[in-house]
C-alpha cells in the first residue's frame, strides 16, 4: 500500500510540475504577443503608402495617325520630243537646281531636221526676191503701155504666195529650233529626284516621264483619314512628330482632302502642311499625326489601382501633404482604359492620389507616403 501511494504522489507531483510549466508559458507567451499587437496597431497607424500625382489633359485623347513626309509639289518631267536617251545625267536621291541638265536626247535627227528648215528658208527667200523683181519690170512696162493689167495681178499674187512660203520656212525653222534645244531636259525648278523611269539608250516618246523630282520648299504629310474621323480632321487642330525626333512636335494644318475615299481602303487622303520642319528632313521619312479637338474641358487621369468603391459611390484617397493624413474624395468615372481611369471631381493638378493597396485605409488615417516615380 505504502509503494502505491508513493507511486500516486509521484504521479501528481509530476503532474504539477507539468501545469506549472505550461502556464508559464502561457503566461509568457501572452505577456510578449501583447507587445506585438501593439506594436502592429501603432504601425497600422502610421501605415506606408504609394501616391501618384494627379495628371489633368483633355478629354478625349487625340486621335493617332501614322503617315510618310511628302514635299509639297511633286512632278514628273519628261521630253517634249522623241528619240532616243544619249544621256542621262542624275540618279534617284541627287538634288538639283533649277535650269540642271537631267537628260539629254541623240540630237541627231533634230539638228538635220534644222538644217532642212533653214535651206527651206533660204529657197523662200530667194523665190520671195525673184517674185518681187518680177513685179517691179511689170509695173515699170505696165507704166509703158507694154503690159496688161490681168498680168500685172497675176504677179502681185505670185509675190504675195512667195512672201507667205517666206514666213510659213520662218515658223519651220523656229520650231526645228526649239526641237533640237527640247533634246536636253532641264530642271524647272530647285529640288530632289525621287524616281527615275528611263535609262541611257531607251527609246522615249515626246512626253513619256523620263524622272520625277521633289521641289523644295514646304513639306507635307501624307495620312489617310477613316471615315469616322473627317470631322476631327476639318475641325481639330493637328501636330506632326518625326519618328525619327519624337521629342519635338510640329504644327501642321490640312491643305488637302480627297472627295472620295479609296476603294480598297476606305480612308480618305490628306495632305497637312508642316511647319518649322528642319532643312535636312528626308521624304518618306515616317511621321506620326495627332488630331485633338481645338476646345475641350481638362479632366484628370489617375491610375485604376487608385479608384475604391465600396457601394457609396466611387472614391480615391487624396493626401493631405501638410498633416500626413489621408482622406476620401468623391470622383466621377468618365472612362476607363488599360492603366487609367479618367475621372471629374474636386481634384486640383497638385493632389496626391493613393495609388496601392486603398482597400486597407481609412478615412482621416495617418500614412507616411511614397512618390510613385514609376509612372509619374
Amino acid at each position: 500500500m505504502t509503494t502505491l501511494f508513493q507511486k500516486i504522489g509521484i504521479k501528481r507531483t509530476a503532474i504539477a510540475l507539468v501545469l506549472l510549466v505550461v502556464g508559464g508559458a502561457g503566461i509568457g507567451y501572452a505577456l510578449s504577443e501583447k507587445p506585438k499587437k501593439q506594436d502592429e496597431a501603432a504601425k497600422a497607424e502610421d501605415r506606408p503608402v504609394l501616391v501618384r500625382k494627379v495628371v489633368f489633359g483633355p478629354g478625349k485623347p487625340p486621335r493617332v495617325l501614322v503617315g510618310t513626309l511628302r514635299a509639297r509639289i511633286e512632278g514628273d518631267q519628261g521630253f517634249r520630243v522623241a528619240g532616243k536617251i544619249a544621256e542621262r545625267s542624275v540618279q534617284a536621291g541627287d538634288r538639283v537646281k533649277a535650269g540642271a541638265i537631267l537628260a539629254i536626247l541623240d540630237s541627231t535627227d533634230l539638228r538635220l531636221q534644222r538644217e532642212a528648215a533653214e535651206a527651206e528658208l533660204a529657197a523662200a527667200k530667194s523665190a520671195e526676191q525673184q517674185a518681187g523683181a518680177e513685179l517691179q519690170r511689170i509695173l515699170d512696162l505696165r507704166r509703158q503701155g507694154w503690159s496688161t493689167e490681168q498680168v500685172l495681178d497675176r504677179q502681185k499674187a505670185a509675190r504675195d504666195e512667195a512672201a507667205g512660203r517666206r514666213t510659213r520656212a520662218e515658223r519651220q525653222l523656229e520650231i526645228a529650233a526649239n526641237g533640237q534645244s527640247y533634246a536636253e531636259l532641264r530642271a524647272l525648278n530647285d529640288g530632289v529626284v525621287t524616281l527615275t523611269y528611263a535609262e541611257a539608250g531607251q527609246v522615249v516618246s515626246a512626253g513619256q516621264p523620263i524622272l520625277r523630282i521633289a521641289q523644295d520648299g514646304e513639306r507635307e504629310a501624307l495620312v489617310a483619314i477613316p471615315e469616322h474621323a473627317l470631322e476631327e480632321a476639318r475641325a481639330g487642330s493637328a501636330e506632326v512628330v518625326l519618328w525619327s525626333g519624337a521629342e519635338k512636335a510640329y504644327s501642321a494644318r490640312l491643305r488637302e482632302l480627297a472627295p472620295s475615299a479609296d476603294p480598297a481602303t476606305r480612308t480618305f487622303a490628306a495632305r497637312y502642311v508642316v511647319a518649322g520642319l528642319p532643312a535636312d528632313a528626308a521624304l518618306g521619312m515616317s511621321v506620326t499625326l495627332r488630331l485633338a479637338e481645338r476646345e475641350q474641358a481638362m479632366v484628370a487621369r489617375v491610375p485604376l489601382s487608385a479608384i475604391l468603391n465600396q457601394g457609396e459611390g466611387t472614391e480615391v484617397f487624396v493626401l493631405d501633404a501638410a498633416k500626413g493624413t489621408i482622406h476620401r474624395q468623391s470622383v466621377r468615372v468618365l472612362s476607363y482604359d488599360a492603366r487609367e481611369a479618367t475621372v471629374t471631381g474636386n481634384l486640383r493638378e497638385a493632389d496626391q492620389v493613393v495609388s496601392l493597396g486603398i482597400h486597407k485605409l481609412k478615412d482621416g488615417q495617418k500614412v507616411r507616403s511614397r512618390l510613385d516615380t514609376k509612372t509619374d
